[in-house]
């Protein structure tokens, strides 16, 4: 297979709004050992995208600059060493940046299949939120059947992929979300109860018709979340924290920690060791890809732009008006 030298992708003038990203040239990058090159059909627009266009979440050292955390699309280059996927494999990745482009690079290992019945489009927008919920959810907060569980933001990509996952697996699934359209979408999507937080304390709807608390909490929102989250918790319960999009510094009484003997992790993805993304690729081939593959979770796509209409993708992100995920047509 012959590439190009150079390819389409979204570059940044400097940090700030989403106009100030834009389509330029850029090299096609070399897989590095154990690495594939993925010539990119979609790729996902993810809160993190944003945050590192506004300037405030930089991409690792050895990342590529450029926005975009996950693709699906089509093997074109294989680094020394792999041989899970061969050149002209249609996959679906979780990507350390670069994904924003029409060549992307990312650990073999990191790659999986597109679910069977699934389009390109909607396998690009699996990998960042289903990782993301795999880890926190079911490894690190040991989410079990039978178990009461809140995830905050509902309709987002993490919302609804915790949601349909916590139901597939046993637990009954409490939500907040922020219409009365969104609070119907959730229920529709697996959601045992679902929360208009902008109408209702979502702390008093979980101690009125959770008797006995919540077992796991996934929350992004962070801010007077964070007390309210304790105070919503069950003896033993478990906090999940994955974001602050209401901020990180915030006074709380930490005494719900030892009285409910609770447990508060956190974790950010992109952080995370390599290897580690590799283990949770392998869990959720084995463990999740056949629920897609039998009909039991659903992909829901909100919107699809193409790459030079990123600026638009991002506002969208920001306003909160979506409900799935948001994607970007990069080369199909």
């Amino acid at each position: 297979m012959t590439l190009p030298a150079s390819m389409k992708q979204i570059a940044i003038t400097r940090p700030g709004p989403p106009d100030v990203m834009h389509v330029a040239d850029g090299p096609v990058p070399e897989p590095r050992d154990g690495e594939v090159l993925i010539e990119v059909a979609y790729a996902g627009v993810n809160r993190p995208d944003c945050a590192q266009r506004a300037g405030t979440y930089p991409p690792p050292p050895d990342a590529s600059p450029v926005l975009g955390l996950e693709v699906a699309g089509r093997v074109a280059a294989r680094g020394l060493g792999v041989t899970a996927w061969n050149i002209g494999d249609d996959v679906c990745a979780l990507v350390p940046g670069g994904g924003y482009a029409q060549y992307c690079t990312t650990p073999a290992d990191w790659c999986l299949p597109i679910p069977r019945g699934f389009s390109l489009e909607q396998a690009a927008g699996l990998p960042e939120n289903y990782f993301t919920v795999w880890n926190n959810v079911f490894e690190r907060a040991r989410l079990s059947s039978g178990e009461t569980f809140l995830v905050h933001g509902g309709t987002s990509g993490i919302g609804l992929a915790a949601i349909q996952l916590a139901k597939a697996f046993g637990a009954t699934v409490f939500t907040t979300a922020g219409s009365a359209e969104k609070v119907a979408f959730c229920r529709s999507m697996g959601a045992d109860h679902a929360i208009d937080y902008k109408t209702q304390d979502f702390a008093e709807e979980v101690k009125r018709l959770a008797k006995g608390g919540i077992d796991v909490i996934l929350d992004m929102v962070g801010g007077d979340y964070i007390e309210r989250n304790l105070k919503c918790l069950a003896l033993e319960g478990r906090l999940a924290q994955i974001a602050f999009l209401k901020g990180s510094r915030v006074e709380c009484d930490w005494r719900f920690v030892m009285l409910k003997r609770l447990t508060v992790s956190g974790s950010t993805l992109r952080a995370s060791p390599a290897q580690r993304k590799a283990m949770l690729a392998r869990a959720l081939h084995e463990r999740v890809w056949p629920l897609f593959e039998a009909g039991k979770l659903r992909q829901v796509i909100h919107a699809t732009f193409d790459l030079a209409q990123a600026p638009q993708a991002h506002a969208l992100m920001e306003s909160s008006k979506h409900i799935g995920k948001i994607m970007l047509r990069v080369g199909e």
